[in-house]
């Protein structure tokens, strides 16, 4: 027997597929002298400004000097979190990042009286804040906001002493799956082949063999099963804070509780699900039987849903090698953009390594005054370049943001968060499109769009939403979720969208364990409300729009800007189903014109 490959540790690893945090601080010793000052700065803070809130020359130095405080924050944080996302097996790192945690905690605590002074403040005073000062007129929205739901300083206190515990079922579901949780090695025709959550999911999701594809799906959801019920129990503590707070707080439900800070209405979070589930599933069955049959399966299962249409045609692509991909799919933006972009391959942004204990799926976070950092595994597919242009679409966002608003106030509503993400994605199809010069070439591409885009926003993290909107019922009717509930619930669901078009065997139903959204609040439906306003804008592009280009570009430095208001300014309306139906009828043109490419391939 052989062995196809093994999980590294971290230390084996190659140094060059890291990222570099010393842009955060050089040295040890630097961070533990940066968390010596802040606690200082903290206490000269609440010596200037405490009492003195109430002149409006010291209540703009005051904001401008909170928002200082946040960024040695983020430095601070970032730099004991990042070690901890890639290897969840380090425990000196896990001890660092709890003692900052805490003390980090009692900083909050102890500022807590900014926030009870600015509230407590004349409204006529912030009016004439936001007046005099354009760049602090959302943080004065926001502060006006939430007055509305304001508890006290002392309740706002205990909530904040209390935040480290609520935080602790997020730290389990990670540390269960990454660092507690083993998988067997598998065999198939006398190869054995090592797994992990991140070997599934980022290399035997995708693999070509079927066998091995539907043996290690079967693999990993079997060890899956055993650990159902810590898994739901962790989930439902998890939910049962979240629905305390939101009782607090004066919420109806916990929806209308998690939705509030996202600055959107029930209509808009309703809308983006239900259209999808009735108008995008005959469009997706559509495709996964043409899928099915191009590629000669016996059926479509569970495991088979993310596969290749055509993965003879696909080509490896190194990490450095995706430079190239990156520029020239984001030349429509400009020089200016690609630039911002282009310094993720000079200071190594990117973590791309593949090892035990490290996160799964990708992301992206920006460092306050530092730059972003992008969390990854490579396998040299094309999926890879799809998720690294989605996290470079943030990074973009973030540093663009950052430049053209307060700290405390570049973070967008998570409304609009997967919008820049997803729009460099269609930025990289129509580029693979328009380099295509044969019927072959111009079906993968579009192919790919599908399999990566929206199979992975507009379906997989759709089909997450409507599960956890059923999940929230049942919270708000008071009603106990276990294992088995959950599974019932996400079982309902892909029926639903799936219909007779996919099996669904009954490991399908274990879909629940494997995503870490669903200790983020209402987050996946948000991906399909960002791509909706991406699609959009992206096809005024497409289509010549004059300055189309200029608007997405002013839209990237929103900020916390109103999400109305901020798709308003890319050029979209989202008050109305417009956009999402334009997006779904863009997806059935272009599911038809890959069938019309295969029956050309298959005359030819």
């Amino acid at each position: 027997m052989s062995n196809e490959s093994v999980v590294k540790s971290r230390d084996q690893v190659n140094p060059a597929a890291k990222w570099d945090l010393t842009a955060i601080f050089p040295t040890q010793a630097a961070y533990e002298q940066a968390l010596d000052q802040i606690q200082v700065d903290v206490n000269d803070f609440t010596e200037s400004y405490k009492g003195r809130l109430n002149q409006l020359d010291l209540l703009s130095q005051a904001i401008y000097s909170r928002s200082d405080l946040a960024v040695q924050v983020s430095q601070l944080s970032h730099y004991a979190l990042l070690p901890v996302e890639v290897d969840r097996t380090d425990s000196q790192a896990a001890l660092r990042l709890g003692k900052l945690e805490a003390i980090l905690n009692q900083l909050t605590s102890d500022l807590l009286w900014f926030e009870a002074e600015l509230l407590d403040l004349p409204q006529n005073l912030l009016d004439q804040l936001a007046q005099s000062q354009p760049d602090l007129e959302d943080f004065c929205r926001q502060l006006t906001k939430k007055r509305q739901r304001y508890l006290g300083k002392d309740l706002e206190s205990a909530l904040v002493d209390l935040a480290p515990a609520n935080q602790q079922f997020y730290n389990i579901y990670n540390e269960a799956k990454l660092a507690d949780l083993d998988f067997p090695d598998f065999t198939v025709n006398g190869k054995t082949y090592p797994l992990s959550f991140v070997l599934y999911e980022d290399k035997y999701m995708y693999d070509e063999d079927t066998e091995v594809r539907r043996t290690a799906y079967q693999v990993f959801s079997d060890q899956l099963a055993k650990y159902q019920h810590s898994f739901a129990a962790t989930y439902y503590g998890h939910l049962l804070q979240e629905k305390a707070q939101a009782k607090l707080r004066g919420f109806d439900s916990t929806i209308d509780y998690l939705l509030d800070s996202q600055d959107v209405d029930r209509e808009l979070y309703n809308r983006q699900i239900d259209v999808i589930m009735e108008k995008l599933a005959p469009v997706m069955q559509k495709y996964i039987s043409h899928l099915k049959a191009v590629r000669g399966l016996d059926k479509m299962t569970y495991a088979d849903l993310k596969i290749s249409l055509d993965p003879d045609f696909s080509k490896q692509i190194t990490f450095p090698e995706s430079e190239a991909y990156i520029k020239g799919a984001t030349a429509v933006l400009g020089a200016d953009y690609y630039s911002k972009l282009a310094m993720a391959y000079q200071d190594n942004w990117v973590d791309y390594a593949q090892n035990k204990g490290k996160s799964t799926g990708g992301f992206c976070t920006s460092v306050a005054g530092v730059h972003p950092y992008i969390l990854m595994s490579w396998t040299n597919q094309l999926s890879d370049l799809y998720t690294l242009i989605h996290e470079l679409g943030h990074a973009g966002q973030m540093i663009t943001a950052e430049e053209h608003n307060l700290y405390l106030t570049s973070e967008p509503s998570l409304y609009l968060i997967e919008a820049p993400s997803t729009f460099n994605e269609l930025l990289l199809t129509a580029y693979l499109e328009d380099q295509a010069e044969d019927t072959r070439s111009k079906r993968f591409a579009l192919a790919s769009m599908i399999a990566n885009t929206y199979f992975h926003n507009f379906v997989t993290h759709l089909l997450e939403a409507a599960y956890q909107r059923e999940v929230y019922r049942e919270i708000d009717k008071g009603e106990a979720v276990t294992a088995e509930k959950l599974s019932e619930l996400k079982e309902q669901v892909l029926k639903q969208f799936w219909g007779s078009a996919v099996d669904l065997e009954p490991a399908s139903q274990l879909t629940w364990m494997r995503q870490p959204h669903y200790y983020m609040g209402l987050y996946p439906y948000t991906y399909s409300a960002g791509l909706t306003i991406a699609t959009q804008a992206f096809l005024n592009i497409r289509a010549g729009q004059v300055g189309a280009v200029e608007k997405w570009l002013a839209f990237l430095t929103t900020g916390a800007m109103d999400p109305v208001r901020a798709a308003d300014i890319a050029g979209v309306d989202i008050t109305t189903e417009a956009a999402l139906e334009n997006t779904i009828a863009f997806l059935d043109r272009t599911v038809d014109q890959i069938i019309a490419y295969s029956q050309d391939l298959s005359a030819s």
